[in-house]
């Protein structure tokens, strides 16, 4: 058996795209219970490696990757050990979004690497978006920390530092669908709220100049050679 013809080594975009997607759908069924936030947290390890395996496939550097693995895999089963400890959580906050945000840079490399757009890089499209949810999200929660009260739940406001809601958050954000029932209060909050927006339009853009000007020259030269073929 040929082990690169794997879907997870063959399309890790995609991989990590489909483990991230699936992990918003499993979360709320594990509850706030220790028990449910260290099964998550496992599970964010299993991504935390596609993300890896993806940067691996990337002109990016693989040792900057290494380095802001290795604190945010210590923490990320400390915050399974003893979950709550704000002091924990916010380095763990921080090494995440470090390690997410350098990731996207890598992804984003890749995706402009190449001069013919291949099936990983599509799903790397995707993947890209998602990835910088996921550590805005982070920074939502790192924020929360370091200045409390930032964000207002109209349910349950005793609840605003709970991670999948500044995933809730960050989602709603980047994808333009407004602020939704969380409403970042404190400037910092609302600061990184735009810069969150801001981003978001910019992605759009530069993913969709990207696909235009990898598709208008193929189309050219398909046009071309028609031209030739009839002549």
């Amino acid at each position: 058996m040929n082990w690169r013809r794997l879907p997870v080594v063959r399309h890790p975009c995609a991989d990590l795209l489909i483990v991230q997607l699936l992990g918003i759908l499993v979360y709320p069924f594990l509850g706030d219970q220790p028990l449910g936030r260290a099964i998550f947290s496992i599970f964010g390890l299993f991504v935390l490696v596609l993300a890896v395996m993806a940067v691996r496939m990337t002109p990016a550097l693989n040792w900057i990757s290494a380095i802001l693995g290795l604190p945010v895999v210590v923490l990320t089963l400390w915050e399974a050990i003893s979950p709550g400890t704000e002091t924990v959580v916010l380095w763990s906050s921080v090494f995440h979004a470090a390690f997410y945000f350098y990731t996207a840079f890598a992804l984003l490399r890749y995706m402009f690497d190449d001069h013919v757009v291949t099936t990983d890089e599509l799903y790397a499209t995707g993947a890209t978006f998602t990835v910088v949810a996921w550590g805005f999200a982070y920074v939502y929660l790192a924020v929360a920390i370091v200045w409390p009260d930032s964000f207002s739940v109209v349910q349950d406001p005793l609840h605003a530092k709970a991670w999948f809601e500044m995933l809730y958050l960050s989602v709603t954000t980047m994808t333009s669908l407004g602020m939704s029932d969380i409403i970042p209060i404190r400037s910092q909050a609302r600061a990184v709220g735009m810069l969150e927006q801001i981003a978001g339009m910019l992605y759009i853009a530069l993913a969709v100049a990207r696909m235009i000007a990898l598709t208008v020259p193929r189309t050219a030269a398909r046009e071309q050679r028609q031209r030739k073929s009839s002549d």
